[in-house]
C-alpha cells in the first residue's frame, strides 16, 4: 500500500533529481603555492631570514647591548633548521622616528624587496620604527612582496590577518612614546639653559673641548687657529680669503674635513660663545617626527649667559669684529680686502674712497701710492693728492696722541652715548605696535577668505580687498624689519664705542710706532682734502685734523 505524502505526491522528476544529490562527490585539490608568499605548500623549503638590531645612542652601555642583539639574532636564525641565515642588518647610535637617514634598515628593506629576503626578525615594534607612517608603509610594501615581520616582543607576524591592525595599534603608541622622550628631553635641555648650563657640539667645535667639570675648555692649538681667524678678518681678510688661507696650510675644519668654506669661517667670528658668553637656543625643533628645525625669532625663550666660560678672544676685540662686518656690509661692493687702509681713505672732492696703485712697476723705482679711484674720471678731476703709505702711518700717529691727551673727556663722552645707545624703549614700543598691526590684519585675512569660502561673493570685490590686507600686512612687515635693524645698528654702535673705549683706556703712553690693531680699533675713516689735510674720524665720532 502506497503510503501518502505530506506535501502531496512526489513527480518523477524530483526523485530523479534526489537521486542525483546522493550520488555527487566533492574532491578538495590543495593549493600548491602560498597566496602571500608564493612559496610551495607541499614542499619543505628553507626561508631566507634576515634580522635587524639598533640602538638609539652610541653611548657604551648602549654599544654592550648592540653586539649582544647582533650575536643573538645570528644563533637564534642558524639554530632554526627550516630557516636559512642571510645577514643581520645593523645600526648603531641612530634614532628611529624615521627611517631617512638608517642605511642598514633601508639596505635590508631593498633587498628584501629584491627577493633575497621572506622574512625579517626585530626585536619589537618601537625597534623597527617609532613613527606609524613609515612602519606602515614599510609593513605593506614588504607584503606586496611576500615578505614578513616578525616583531618579537608583541608575537606579531605581519602576513597573519591580525598583523596590520596590531601593528598599527602598537606603532601608535610607540609614536607617543617617542613624543613623550622628546618633549622630556626638550624640558631638560631648556632647564639647563634657564639653570645657566652651557653645551657645546664639541666634534663639530673648533678651540673647545669637554673639560672635567663638565664646562668648556680651552684647546690650545685649535684656539691659536681660532685668534689667527680673528686677526686676519681684522687685517682686512675676507672669510672667503680666510678659508683659502686654511685650506691651503691644511688645517682640518672644525668637523675634520680638508676643505673650509666661508660660511664655517663666518660662523666662528659671529659665535659669542668665543668671547666666554653664551647664547642659547638660537634654533629649536618645530616637529620632533621630521626633526625639522628652524631659527628662533621669538617662538620660544632664549638664554643669554655671560662669562659662561673662559674667552678665547677678548670682548672687546670680539665686538670690533661685530662692528667690521657690518661696515663691510654697508659698503657692499666697494669693500677691498687688499690692505687695512682700504674702504677707510675718501676723497674730500668727490666723495669716493681711495684705492692702492703701483707706480713703476717694473723697474726698481716701484711705489705704492694711494689714490682717489675716480681722479681722472668725467668732466671734473678731482684735486686732491695721492699719499704714500708712509705719510698715512705718520698722520696716523700724530692723529692719536692728539686723541690721547684728552683721553679722559673722551671716555665720558663715550660713556654718555653708550648709556643713550643702549635704551631702545622707543624702538621696542614701535615694533611691539607694528607686530599687532601685523597680527590684526593676518586675522582679517583668514575670516575674509573663510567668508568667502562660505558664502558666494563678486570676486573682483574680493580681490581688491584681499590685495589691499596683503600690501597693508606687508607695509607693516617692512616697518618691523626697518625697526629690528635700527636696534641692531644702535646696539652694533654701543659695542663698537665699548671696544673703542676699551683701546683708548688700554693707552696710557703716547704712540712711538704705527699699530695696525690700533688703526682697525680706532679710526672710523679719514678725509684727505686738497691743501694736503687729513681729517681722522674716530669711532665715537671725534675728529682731529693731522
Amino acid at each position: 500500500m502506497e503510503r501518502p505524502f505530506p506535501f502531496g505526491k512526489l513527480d518523477s522528476g524530483n526523485a530523479r533529481e534526489s537521486e542525483a544529490e546522493k550520488m555527487a562527490t566533492v574532491l578538495k585539490i590543495p593549493a600548491k603555492f602560498h597566496p602571500i608568499t608564493h612559496l610551495p605548500e607541499t614542499k619543505v623549503q628553507k626561508r631566507r631570514v634576515a634580522a635587524y638590531a639598533r640602538v638609539s645612542t652610541d653611548s657604551e652601555e648602549q654599544q654592550t647591548s648592540y653586539a649582544a642583539q647582533v650575536d643573538r639574532y645570528t644563533k637564534y636564525i642558524q639554530e632554526r633548521a627550516d630557516w636559512e641565515f642571510v645577514a643581520v642588518y645593523t645600526d648603531e647610535g641612530i634614532s628611529a622616528l624615521n627611517t631617512k637617514h638608517r642605511d642598514g634598515f633601508n639596505r635590508m628593506v631593498a633587498e628584501a624587496l629584491d627577493g633575497k629576503i621572506d622574512l625579517i626578525v626585530t626585536k619589537s615594534v618601537s625597534r623597527f620604527a617609532r613613527n606609524t607612517v613609515d612602519s606602515l608603509t614599510t609593513v605593506r610594501k614588504l607584503k606586496e612582496k611576500g615578505v614578513e615581520v616578525f616583531f618579537e616582543k608583541e608575537n606579531i607576524y605581519t602576513l597573519d590577518s591580525k598583523g596590520e591592525l596590531l601593528i598599527t595599534i602598537m606603532s601608535s603608541l610607540a609614536q607617543e612614546e617617542s613624543r613623550s622622550i622628546s618633549e622630556n628631553v626638550t624640558w631638560g635641555q631648556r632647564k639647563r639653559m634657564a639653570d645657566g648650563k652651557v653645551s657645546l657640539p664639541y666634534k663639530h667645535f673648533l678651540g673647545y673641548r669637554k673639560g672635567v667639570d663638565g664646562l668648556p675648555e680651552i684647546v690650545p692649538e685649535e684656539a691659536e687657529i681660532v685668534r689667527n681667524i680673528y686677526r686676519w678678518f681684522m687685517e682686512g681678510k675676507t672669510p672667503t680669503g680666510i678659508a683659502r688661507t686654511l685650506t691651503e696650510q691644511g688645517v682640518p675644519t672644525p668637523a675634520g674635513k680638508e676643505q673650509w668654506h666661508s660660511s664655517t669661517v663666518k660662523s666662528i667670528l659671529t659665535n659669542e660663545k668665543y668671547k666666554g658668553s653664551a647664547l642659547l637656543q638660537k634654533r629649536f625643533t618645530v616637529d620632533f617626527l621630521t626633526k625639522k628645525s628652524k631659527v628662533n625669532e621669538g617662538e620660544v625663550p632664549q638664554y643669554y649667559i655671560e662669562h659662561s666660560h673662559e674667552a678665547i678672544i677678548p670682548p672687546d676685540e670680539f665686538e670690533l669684529v661685530q662692528a667690521e662686518f657690518l661696515r663691510r656690509k654697508a659698503l657692499g661692493k666697494q669693500y677691498n680686502s687688499k690692505s687695512i687702509f682700504a674702504a677707510r681713505i675718501i676723497c674730500g672732492d668727490c666723495g669716493n674712497f681711495y684705492g692702492s696703485k703701483v707706480w713703476h712697476s717694473t723697474s726698481k723705482y716701484r711705489r705704492m701710492i694711494w689714490r682717489c679711484n675716480h681722479k681722472f674720471d668725467g668732466m671734473c678731476q678731482c684735486n686732491t693728492p695721492h699719499l704714500y703709505e708712509d705719510m698715512i702711518k705718520e698722520k696716523f700717529l700724530s692723529a692719536c696722541n692728539q686723541l690721547f691727551a684728552i683721553r679722559s673727556e673722551n671716555l665720558e663722552n663715550c660713556r654718555m652715548m653708550q648709556e643713550l645707545l643702549i635704551d631702545c624703549s622707543e624702538l621696542d614700543e614701535k615694533w611691539k605696535a607694528v607686530t599687532q598691526e601685523m597680527e590684526i590684519v593676518a586675522e582679517l585675512t583668514r575670516k575674509y577668505i573663510m567668508e568667502n569660502s562660505m558664502t558666494v561673493q563678486n570676486q573682483e570685490e574680493y580681490n581688491a580687498h584681499y590685495n589691499a590686507l596683503v600690501k597693508r600686512y606687508e607695509k607693516a612687515k617692512a616697518k618691523a624689519v626697518s625697526l629690528q635693524q635700527q636696534k641692531e645698528e644702535r646696539l652694533a654702535k654701543h659695542d663698537l664705542i665699548g671696544g673703542f673705549m676699551s683701546e683708548l683706556a688700554q693707552r696710557k703712553e703716547l704712540l712711538a710706532e704705527f699699530d695696525e690693531k690700533l688703526w682697525i680699533a680706532l679710526v672710523e675713516h679719514v678725509t684727505v682734502f686738497q691743501d694736503g689735510r687729513l681729517v681722522f674720524v674716530f669711532r665715537d665720532g671725534t675728529e682731529i685734523e693731522a
